[in-house]
C-alpha cells in the first residue's frame, strides 16, 4: 500500500511527501505494516515467475507415475 493517496490533516500535504512529522510517522507505520507480499506482488515480472512456478509444480503432481 501507497501513501500517494493519502492526505495529512496535519499540514494538508500528501503523506507520501513527508512535509511533517506527522506524516513521516504515517509513512514509517505504513512501511512497518507492509505485507511481505506487496513487493513480490508489485513487480510484473515476479507475478509471471510465480505463475509459471507454480504450473510447473502442478504439471509434476498431475503427471502419472
Amino acid at each position: 500500500m501507497t501513501a500517494d493517496w493519502l492526505v495529512c490533516a496535519n499540514c494538508a500535504g500528501r503523506v507520501s511527501e513527508g512535509r511533517c512529522s506527522v506524516c513521516r510517522a504515517q509513512l514509517a507505520r505504513l512501511r512497518q505494516e507492509r505485507s511481505p507480499w506487496a513487493a513480490v506482488l508489485s513487480s510484473p515480472a515476479a507475478v509471471i515467475a510465480l505463475l509459471l512456478a507454480l504450473a510447473a509444480v502442478a504439471l509434476l503432481v498431475a503427471r502419472p507415475a
